[in-house]
């Protein structure tokens, strides 16, 4: 990428906001830097066909559109155009807002492929980091959140978001860029007028209705006693390691939840846990238990010694909590729980009906009983260098291809960062066409990959 300026964009009505930070649940702790400081990053594709994607007509028309609807957008997020701080007189940090606070934009121009960067097949990991900005840390003080805007002359462009997974969940991300694209779409001639936001996309910042048990309190703290604020850092990427999509259609999703059903009292689980068979099962369960058991096979498949495998998953607070969190909740409302299947049932026959009976399980338990519960059992399996865990980000339901600036839905939309993570992740997205499918994006060793997508594909065409 060809670097161009970085340019700031503060919001309109600058006031004085504090939020405090809920520490997200973490699958991967380490106690260098702030544990649970760590960027969250979203890549959004859009083809624009010439004129406007030539570079003249984009950098005086377009930008200016994205700067102008940007500014009106963190009027309505104050505290997101902030900075997380640690006084000295708080027991954790905050996010702060004060006057001449601003969000960065870097704006650049790239020659890569724009074609090669929407393209589902696998290819180098790390090629699409040049597209999101450095989110910028330091001991004292962090960044909330940063964006670029990268043209590829004659083609489209991307907007690449950086923000910390501390401040913001999945669904607030998209909740902000949702927004974003909403007064970008709808913006008039006069830039002052800032536009209403339909009541969804309208933040609620009330953090004093979740109530955190005192036992996650003490552990977080544990980990946070430095007050450093330098985000965690991220772990190189391997040379071979390579990005890849693949899509689960409605059809797909009907045949593995007919299969695993068909099998549910028939399949035995390692652990004697009675649970009646349910009418249906949610695209999730389906998606994960099918990618997962796929994963666990490919890897097991490449290096005989990884046979032992965990799946982790970040479940949503807002509709469990007591009293219930509004939807439009923006902060890092989720926790991590773990499914308590066998490490050894991911590689079993029948391991996709073993690890959706187990997720179902742990989902309904979830909805039933308290969140808070299992860090103890996160945190045992950390210790246990010889289990894999698989994790899981974003969510099918989010809408991320309903992101629409004025110029057309998203032609990709890319997790970043699900390369940085310290186990092996599964990017979730609703399928781009809308009809109901799932799409998955992964990152993995190029020979796992490619064994993985044999393994896919081979499970939708059996019979059994």
């Amino acid at each position: 990428c060809l670097v161009g300026e970085e340019i700031k964009y503060p919001s309109l009505g600058a006031v004085h906001s504090q939020l405090l930070l809920i520490p997200p649940g973490s699958l991967a702790i380490s106690d260098r830097f702030c544990p649970w400081l760590l960027p969250f990053e979203l890549t959004f594709f859009y083809s624009l066909p010439p004129p406007h994607s030539d570079p003249t007509f984009f950098f005086a028309n377009v930008v200016p559109k994205l700067k102008t609807s940007l500014s009106h957008t963190l009027h309505y997020f104050l505290p997101l155009a902030g900075n997380i701080v640690w006084p000295s007189d708080s027991p954790k940090p905050i996010v702060q807002f004060t006057p001449g606070d601003a969000v960065s934009v870097v704006v650049t121009e790239s020659d890569a492929e724009f074609n090669h960067e929407i393209n589902y097949s696998p290819r180098e990991a790390a090629r699409s980091h040049p597209l999101v900005p450095h989110l910028h840390s330091s001991d004292s003080i962090a960044s909330v959140m940063c964006f670029q805007i990268t043209l590829f002359p004659n083609k489209g462009f991307s907007i690449g978001m950086s923000t910390q997974h501390a401040v913001l969940d999945g669904k607030s991300a998209v909740m902000f860029i949702k927004a974003w694209a909403s007064l970008c779409r709808s913006q008039t001639n006069d830039d002052t007028q800032i536009l209403p936001l339909v009541p969804e996309l309208q933040p609620s910042f009330e953090r004093s209705l979740i109530k955190e048990p005192t036992h996650v309190r003490a552990y977080f703290k544990q980990k946070c006693d430095e007050r450093c604020l330098r985000s965690r850092p991220s772990p190189p990427v391997a040379k071979d390691a390579v990005r890849a999509k693949f899509v689960l259609t409605r059809g797909d999703l009907e045949i593995i939840k007919r299969r695993i059903l068909s099998k549910w009292d028939l399949v035995e689980e390692s652990k004697s846990t009675v649970s009646s068979k349910p009418s249906t099962l949610s695209s999730f369960v389906i998606t994960c238990a099918y990618v997962t058991v796929c994963i666990a096979k490919a890897v097991h498949g490449i290096d005989r010694e990884k046979k032992k495998f965990a799946f982790g998953f970040a479940a949503d607070w807002r509709f469990r909590l007591e009293p219930r969190i509004p939807d439009n909740y923006c902060g890092n409302c989720v926790w991590n729980s773990l499914v308590n299947a066998e490490p050894l049932d991911y590689i079993k026959k029948e391991g996709v009906v073993i690890v959706a009976k187990h997720i179902h399980r742990k989902v309904k338990m979830l909805d039933e009983g308290p969140v808070f519960d299992g860090l103890s059992q996160i945190v045992e399996f950390l210790r246990q260098e010889d289990v894999q865990i698989i994790g899981v980000t974003m969510s099918n339901r989010f809408g991320v291809y309903d992101t629409d600036f004025g110029w057309g839905k998203p032609a990709e939309v890319e997790i970043t960062s699900l390369d940085r993570s310290t186990c092996p992740c599964i990017g979730l997205a609703e399928s781009k066409d809308g009809s109901g499918g799932v799409e998955v994006e992964l990152v993995m060793n190029k020979h796992v990959m490619d064994l993985f997508a044999t393994l896919f594909r081979q499970g939708l065409c059996d019979d059994d």
